[in-house]
């Protein structure tokens, strides 16, 4: 079986990853993203194409000649804003305000790169959406949330497996899609294309 690689540092993917048995390195990608699209299901599927890759490039340049990369990206969308990390405090506050009390979308966007000896690279990119419904917060509550610390790393500044739980109404489509893989469905893919 082929290297898995994840193009990605983020802990959560890692958990996701390791829950559903896939045994996998990690190699994040260093370079900053480009983003030229402005719909939210092509902005995740763009920069999970570059993350993999970048990193598929640099083992390629290595001499690796057979593995798996798979990169991913999520954003949470409100009324066609996108929302990716927070860039402070303020902004944080800002994105909860907007979100709670509201129906909102989060976007994962996935690409798996393919490589065979002797063969091209092959790239899949896919995405899922899911549908998030939040309860209101006072604004008490978001700024509690926000000092907390825990929105700062995360696309809509929350995490619906962390402490933003309470307010979380309810989710039409994959729970995992909104932590930030849609595991069940890039197990499939890898399962349809013997990558397992």
């Amino acid at each position: 079986m082929n290297r898995i690689i994840l193009a990605s540092a983020s802990p959560r993917r890692k958990e996701l990853l390791k829950q559903i048995g896939i045994e996998y390195e990690v190699i994040p990608c260093q370079k900053e993203e480009k983003m030229t699209k402005s719909l939210p299901y092509e902005i995740v599927q763009e920069l999970s194409y570059q993350k993999a890759e970048e990193v598929c490039s640099l083992l390629t340049k290595q001499g690796e000649e057979a593995f798996t990369v798979i990169g991913a990206d999520t954003v949470v969308s409100f009324m066609d804003m996108v929302m990716g990390k927070p860039k402070s405090g303020e902004d944080a506050c800002e994105m909860l305000n907007r979100l709670q009390g509201n129906v909102h979308q989060v976007y994962t966007g996935v690409t798996i790169c393919s490589k065979e000896r002797n063969e091209p690279a092959i790239f899949y990119t896919f995405y899922e959406k899911t549908d998030v419904s939040m309860y209101p917060m006072s604004s008490e509550e978001v700024c509690a949330y926000v000092e907390s610390g825990e929105p700062m790393d995360k696309a809509g500044a929350y995490g619906i497996q962390g402490r933003c739980a309470a307010y979380i109404q309810g989710i039409c489509g994959d729970y995992n899609n909104v932590v930030g893989l849609p595991v069940g469905r890039l197990y499939q893919e890898m399962k349809t294309r013997n990558l397992l």
